[in-house]
């Protein structure tokens, strides 16, 4: 793992120096060795644009550290020339990044941005964004434009149930902060069947339940 993470934060002084090796083999007539160096080189060149650093960000990501994740996503100098499904994840979490500090506006920009990554197979990261384009907008008091977007995201399918149940919870809120009881019942039904595990996610729907069954409709 340590070469690994070495070679993806060095793999640009790597590629010069393979390339500096192959004149140098070129030059001492072993076109062998040349030819596998400019080839190792050209890979590697494809990678740093292709991919970036994008393996390291998701890690940071994973083990909490944002500051960490900052400081690979900024080594990405071209994310327009990453990989369309990396480019994707680039912008989420770029967004994801900018949510944690409060900065609503670059969040709904990054994620936008996710959203315009048209991608085959990164078809099932479509719902998982526009559920987080809404959260932001009701940050930001959007209310009526986050309900469409949340009601988009079920639509467009939503993989894991933990993150649809937050998706129903929110929806549910929504209604009957619009008077809509029975819509909003029916929302909160949905999210308590999928029984989630995620600690604040029982609580709110622990908290709701008492709530909810009080409302008329």
């Amino acid at each position: 793992m340590k070469i690994l993470r070495f070679y993806i934060i060095y793999r640009l002084p790597i590629i010069i120096v393979l390339i500096g090796l192959g004149i140098w083999a070129h030059v001492s007539h072993d076109a062998v060795s040349a030819w596998i160096c400019y080839i190792l080189a050209g890979i590697s060149l494809l990678l740093y644009f292709m991919m970036g650093t994008m393996r390291l960000v998701q890690e940071a990501v994973t083990e909490g550290d944002p500051e960490l994740a900052m400081k690979y996503i900024r080594m990405i100098k071209f994310p327009r020339l990453l990989f369309k499904p990396i480019r994707s994840a680039y912008y989420m979490i770029q967004s994801n990044l900018s949510l944690a500090t409060d900065d609503y506006a670059t969040a709904e920009k990054n994620i936008r941005k996710s959203l315009n990554t048209k991608s085959k197979i990164v078809g099932d990261m479509e719902g998982t964004n526009l559920m987080q384009l809404a959260f932001i907008q009701l940050k930001k008091g959007e209310m009526k434009e986050a309900r469409q977007n949340l009601m988009a995201a079920v639509k467009a399918g939503i993989p894991d149930k933990e993150s649809l149940a937050a998706c129903y919870l929110q929806l549910s809120s929504i209604e009957i902060q619009r008077k809509q009881n029975k819509i909003g019942k029916e929302y909160f039904r949905k999210a308590k069947a999928l029984k989630p595990k995620t600690a604040e996610i029982v609580k709110q729907i622990q908290q709701m339940d008492k709530h909810i069954a009080r409302l008329p409709g």
